[in-house]
């Protein structure tokens, strides 16, 4: 399974971190570059049988940027600042 995550927030994202819905915890890292800002990168998710993800992005700040109740099978992900929190 994988996502499509396009940075839309003008700011250098540098973690991009994934749970199951409902999960107390957010998981690791699956961002596989260093930095992304103003493109798309597809993230790979392994081990994972319900489509359904909380996402949490963090920038250069350490402001992040989440996205509840997503299903990656349906929508890629588009980070803006509106998603701060």
């Amino acid at each position: 399974m994988y996502v499509k995550v396009t940075n839309n927030t003008g700011n250098d994202i540098y973690h991009l971190y994934v749970s199951s819905v409902g999960s107390v915890e957010w998981e690791e890292d699956v961002l596989d570059v260093d930095v992304f800002n103003g493109e798309t990168v597809t993230v790979s998710l392994k081990g994972y049988s319900n489509p359904k993800f909380d996402v949490q992005a963090e920038d250069e700040d350490g402001d992040t940027y989440t996205i509840e109740n997503i299903n990656v099978k349906k929508y890629d992900l588009i980070l803006t600042l509106d998603d701060i929190d």
